[in-house]
């Protein structure tokens, strides 16, 4: 991480350098027509690159964009700002500032790639041949992630692969596929890559495999995604850790051979707000990106079935005997955190307070305050409180790739290929035991084991950022975004279990007290519009050869 943050401070200075053309050559600053000169330049080009993961938007509280992302999906909620409920409730437009955001971040980022990548033959002369290759694969994954963000969001999108100047700057949009093409062949480019790096935080070529099969999987090349996975695993320097919880943790972090790709934070530089923004109103958070109680009531019985089928589910302690993912991502009513006892049933207006000794009773700020957890629960993952009292400046990395992801994407895109053998279910079963879940019996269907891995998706990456792109590549999205978004019944429990279908998604008609539930809003979703977002006004005014998606 040293390595990453001490040029921080001098790309700093170069702001701009990747963006304009100067006419004149600057006496205190480099210019970007004699920028990129020794192997120092070049990295710090490169760290240039690195900084644009750091994204936080209006919508973020200066939570990167990863996690803020499944609040645009079934599985969670924010209360706050407009612009992210507006994407996730069906009724952005072309103004929606959170997707202007996003689309202006991502250029501005293969922006800052294209041009070290354009002019860093300047230095070719006087740096390493393995080091100069090294900063051109990495350029070549940055630059291909933002691609894959998107195409993934957009569709087709213009693919600028060079520096533009103010008469190019109108480009029309490029097919998706073609688009694609260009990702993966950046990403086999960048395999030159070695298999292990001594600074965390640094692109491996694992991170690139793994980057490979994610797009591969999302764009339905489904032996292209078995290959990269493969051989990433192949790799012999990842393994699950022992402990899902530890992953999300500091201490975790430093020791763990699951990360293949994080961003490294520091409380000087780069940090993140994440605890503040979702952890509850005892322990001093905001309580305003939340989980939904689908998402709670997904997560199977540890026997392995739904909750609607398991004889180990009891309505009146449905926190028992299910998933262990469920509260170590989900803070669920009834447990202690933070020295709090979390209790959102809206008649308990006191709690209790452990870190006293002996414990207290105390005001119950999560049924007291109007802005308490709207849903009745709060994310756990990824709020480890390194410092209570520093809440917005966590250092808790944040996973872009892990290992556990890339088992799952080999076995889907072997599954959807068709080639079902022992390795699919081996994959798998690695990530189920792991959450103390029992393996998958043999001999599953292609359809059973296709419900089976993207429930596993669901149960293992929530609030990572990777729901949004599934629901619309599975094209479930229309099914499972619209209508009431529901939270636990505000002084009481579901008198039954709600009928779970094959993707792990409740519906709660059957639920007998189902009127009870709060409705935290009504949202919509149009098939013939929505799974794309809208091109930003602002760029279809300035760029006139850009074409709006459909519907808006």
């Amino acid at each position: 991480m040293k390595t990453i943050i001490k040029y921080i401070s001098i790309c700093l200075t170069i702001v701009g350098v990747f963006s304009c053309s100067l006419d004149r050559y600057p006496l205190d600053a480099p210019s970007d027509q004699t920028f990129l000169a020794t192997e120092n330049e070049l990295e710090m080009a490169l760290t240039g690159c690195y900084n644009q993961l750091y994204f936080g938007t209006e919508a973020a509280y200066n939570i990167t964009l990863y996690p803020i992302m499944d609040v645009y999906t079934d599985i969670a909620w924010e209360r706050a700002v407009a612009s992210v409920q507006q994407l996730g409730s069906g009724i952005a437009d072309p103004d929606n500032t959170q997707s202007l955001a996003i689309w202006t971040q991502a250029y501005k980022a293969i922006g800052r790639s294209n041009f070290l990548l354009t002019n860093m033959s300047r230095a070719k002369d006087v740096t390493n041949p393995d080091v100069y290759n090294r900063i051109a694969a990495e350029a070549r994954f940055l630059r291909a992630y933002w691609y894959m963000l998107l195409t993934e969001l957009y569709g087709d999108v213009p693919l600028i692969l060079e520096p533009q100047t103010l008469t190019e700057a109108e480009v029309a949009r490029t097919p998706k596929s073609q688009v694609v093409d260009q990702i993966l062949q950046d990403l086999t480019e960048s395999e030159i890559l070695p298999a292990e790096v001594s600074v965390k935080g640094r692109i491996s070529k694992g991170a690139v495999l793994a980057l490979k099969a994610k797009i591969a999987l999302y764009n339905e090349r489904w032996e292209v995604a078995a290959d990269a996975a493969e051989k990433c695993m192949k790799l012999g320097v990842y393994q699950l850790d022992k402990n899902y919880e530890d992953l999300f943790t500091n201490p975790g972090q430093a020791a763990s051979k699951e990360i293949i790709f994080s961003l490294q934070l520091d409380k000087t530089v780069w940090y993140h707000n994440i605890a503040l923004g979702c952890n509850s109103r005892m322990t001093r958070g905001y309580s305003s990106k939340v989980p939904t109680q689908a998402m709670v009531d997904s997560y199977e019985c540890t026997d392995g079935l739904s909750i609607d089928k398991s004889p180990l589910y009891d309505p009146l302690k449905p926190f028992d005997n299910r998933d262990s993912r469920l509260k170590v991502t989900i803070l669920v009513p009834g447990e202690v955190y933070g020295g709090y006892q979390f209790e959102t049933h809206r008649d308990s207006i006191k709690c209790w307070n452990y870190n006293t000794n002996p414990a207290t009773r105390v005001d119950n700020q999560d049924a007291l305050n109007a802005y308490a957890s709207f849903t009745g629960y709060i994310w756990k993952k990824y709020t480890y409180m390194e410092d209570a009292d520093a809440l917005n400046r966590s250092t808790v990395s944040f996973i872009m790739l892990r290992y556990a992801e890339v088992l799952l994407m080999y076995a889907e895109s072997k599954i959807e290929a068709n080639q079902i053998d022992n390795s699919v279910y081996d994959a798998i079963n690695q990530v189920r035991t792991r959450a103390q879940m029992p393996a998958l019996k043999q001999g599953l269907s292609q359809a059973e084991l296709r419900s089976a891995v993207r429930k596993e998706r669901k149960y293992e990456l929530a609030l990572e950022g990777h729901r949004l792109f599934d629901i619309r590549r599975w094209k479930i999205a229309e099914k499972v975004m619209p209508g009431e978004l529901l939270g636990r019944i505000p002084k009481g429990l579901l008198s039954n279990a709600p009928a779970i279908d094959q993707w792990g998604t409740p519906d709660y008609r059957n639920v007998s007290n189902k009127s009870e539930m709060r409705v935290i809003e009504n949202r919509l979703f149009d098939p013939a519009r929505d799974y794309l977002y809208p091109i930003p006004r602002i760029e279809m005014e300035t760029n006139k050869a850009l074409v709006q998606n459909p519907n808006y």
